[in-house]
C-alpha cells in the first residue's frame, strides 16, 4: 500500500488536501490524473445502472435540505457512533473500532515507560455535520441545518416529482451521484474513509411482494458490475448483516436485510465494504409521509390501488470504487532479468488517459507536427495525451505507470515512408504498425468509448 499512496502522489492521483498548511486530516484532493479516473468510475456506474436500463431515471438533489427530513429519516435519533476518549493521551476512537484502531500511547516506542491506556464511558456521537442557514446563529436553533450523511433521502422527497415527471411504471429506480459528509470519529486508511465523500446511490421502488428477488437480483447485477470492470474476483465477497449491525431501516420483519459487496483491501485484515444493497422496505416514504402530511403512494392502475413502494437501495462509494479499482489494478512485472516494470492495469472505461501520443524525435519538426495533429484530433473522442519529455523507453514505463492502455508512436517511417504509427498494448507490449487514417477506429474498437 505504501507503493500506491507514492505512486498517487508521484503521478498525480491523489494529493493530501492543504498540503502547503502541513495538511487537513482525512482530507484527500484529486489529481489530474485522480479527477479523470473518479470521473471514469462514475461514468462507467451511471452508464450501467442508468443510461444502459430503460428502468432507472437520475436525480440530482440538492446537499442542503429541511432539516425536518432528518428527522424523518432517523438520522436525528439513530445515526451515531459510541464514543471513547484516552485520558492519558487524550485521542478519541470508536469504542466499537478499538480491536483495530490502537490507542497511540500503547502502540508508542515507549510504551513501556508511558502511562496506562484509561478510556471514559462509551457515549454516543451523532455523525451529521451542523451548520446555520442565514447571517445570524439563533438561539433556538430556529436556522439549524445539516450537510447531508447521505444521498438517499433527496431521492425519497422527490418520489413524487419524479414519479410525475417520468411516468414510470412500478418497479422503477431513481440514481444520484452525489457529496455526503459525516462527522467520523476515527477516519483513515488513505482514501477510504474521510468526512468528505462521494456516493452512487441507487433507490429502486417496487411492489412489496417484488423485494425479495429485485434484491437479490441487485445484489447480482451490482457484483458482477465490479467484475465486468476487471476486479479481481478473489478480492471480491458478499456478506450478509448480521441482524445486530442491521441499520434502522432495514430492521422490519418485512425487509431481507443488507448485504455487502467487500473488497480486501492490502491495509485491512479483512474484507471491508464497497457497496451495501438493502431491502429498506417502506420505511423511508412512509416516514416522510407522515412526517410532512404528504401522500407518497403509488397508483396502481391495473389493480385500482394506492401502494407504498418498497425500496431495494444499492449504496457505493465512489472514492472507495476508485481506491478498490487503482489497488486491483496495480502490478509489478519483471520484464526481463533484473528490469521491472510498474503497471495499472486499469480497464479501458477507467483509464485516465486512454492513449498516449509519443514523437521518436521532438527536435524534427515533421514528426511532432504528425503527432501533434493525431493527438488533437483523438482528444475529440478520448482523453489522450501528448509527452516528449524522455527517451522512448522512459516514456513507455510512465504510461505503464499511469495505466494508459495505448501509445502510439510517431517515427520517421511515418513521415518518410509508410505514413503509419507504431501501437503498443500496455498489457502485452505488443507492437503493432497501423495506417495513420486507421488509428482512431482501431482504438475505438480497443478502448470501447
Amino acid at each position: 500500500m505504501e507503493e500506491i499512496v507514492s505512486l498517487c502522489k508521484r503521478r498525480g492521483f491523489v494529493f493530501q488536501s492543504s498540503e502547503i498548511y502541513g495538511g487537513f486530516a482525512s482530507c484527500w484532493d484529486y489529481g489530474p490524473l485522480g479527477a479523470e479516473l473518479k470521473r471514469n468510475v462514475k461514468n462507467a456506474w451511471w452508464r450501467a445502472v442508468v443510461q444502459e436500463r430503460d428502468d432507472m431515471v437520475g436525480l440530482d438533489s440538492s446537499i442542503l435540505m429541511h432539516p425536518k427530513i432528518w428527522e424523518a429519516s432517523g438520522h436525528i435519533a439513530t445515526f451515531n457512533d459510541p464514543l471513547v476518549d484516552c485520558k492519558t493521551c487524550k485521542s478519541r476512537f470508536r469504542a466499537d473500532h478499538l480491536d483495530t484502531t490502537p490507542c497511540p500511547q500503547k502502540s508508542s516506542k515507549m510504551a513501556g515507560q508511558a502511562e496506562p491506556c484509561a478510556l471514559t464511558e462509551a457515549r454516543l456521537f451523532n455523525l451529521m455535520f451542523k451548520t446555520h442557514v442565514g447571517p445570524v446563529d439563533r438561539d433556538d436553533d430556529s436556522n439549524v441545518a445539516y450537510l447531508r450523511p447521505e444521498t438517499a433521502q433527496g431521492i425519497f422527497v422527490n418520489f413524487p416529482n419524479v414519479l410525475t415527471t417520468s411516468r414510470k411504471k412500478l418497479p422503477f429506480g431513481i440514481a444520484q451521484i452525489g457529496k455526503a459528509f459525516r462527522n467520523e470519529i476515527t477516519p483513515g486508511n488513505f482514501t477510504f474513509r474521510t468526512r468528505e465523500f462521494e456516493q452512487m446511490e441507487i433507490e429502486y421502488f417496487c411492489r412489496p411482494e417484488d423485494a425479495p428477488r429485485l434484491h437479490e437480483e441487485w445484489i447480482q447485477a451490482r457484483y458482477q458490475w465490479y467484475l465486468d470492470l476487471g476486479m479481481k474476483r478473489e478480492n471480491l465477497s458478499l456478506r450478509p448483516h448480521e441482524k445486530d449491525e442491521l441499520a434502522h431501516y432495514a430492521q422490519s420483519a418485512e425487509s431481507t436485510g443488507t448485504t455487502d459487496i467487500e473488497y480486501q483491501f492490502p491495509f485491512m485484515d479483512k474484507p471491508a465494504e464497497l457497496e451495501g444493497i438493502a431491502n429498506r422496505a417502506d420505511f423511508d416514504l412512509s416516514q416522510h409521509a407522515k412526517f410532512s402530511g404528504q401522500k407518497l403512494t403509488y397508483f396502481d392502475q391495473a389493480n385500482n390501488e394506492h401502494i407504498t413502494p418498497y425500496v431495494i437501495e444499492p449504496s457505493a462509494g465512489a472514492d472507495r470504487a476508485t481506491l478498490a479499482f487503482l489497488v486491483d489494478a496495480y502490478h509489478e512485472e519483471e520484464v526481463k532479468e533484473g528490469d521491472t516494470r510498474v503497471v495499472l492495469k486499469f480497464h479501458p472505461q477507467l483509464a485516465p488517459v486512454k492513449v498516449a501520443i509519443l514523437p521518436l524525435a521532438k527536435n524534427k519538426a515533421p514528426i511532432v507536427e504528425v503527432a501533434q495533429r493525431l493527438r488533437g484530433d483523438l482528444a475529440k473522442k478520448m482523453v489522450a495525451q501528448y509527452d516528449d519529455t524522455a527517451g522512448i523507453g522512459k516514456l513507455y514505463r510512465r504510461q505503464d505507470e499511469i495505466g494508459t492502455p495505448y501509445c502510439v508512436t510517431v517515427d520517421f517511417d511515418t513521415v518518410e515512408k509508410d505514413n503509419a504509427v507504431t501501437v503498443r498494448d500496455r498489457d502485452t507490449m505488443q507492437q503493432e504498425r497501423i495506417a495513420l487514417d486507421q488509428v482512431k477506429n482501431y482504438l475505438l474498437d480497443k478502448l470501447d468509448v
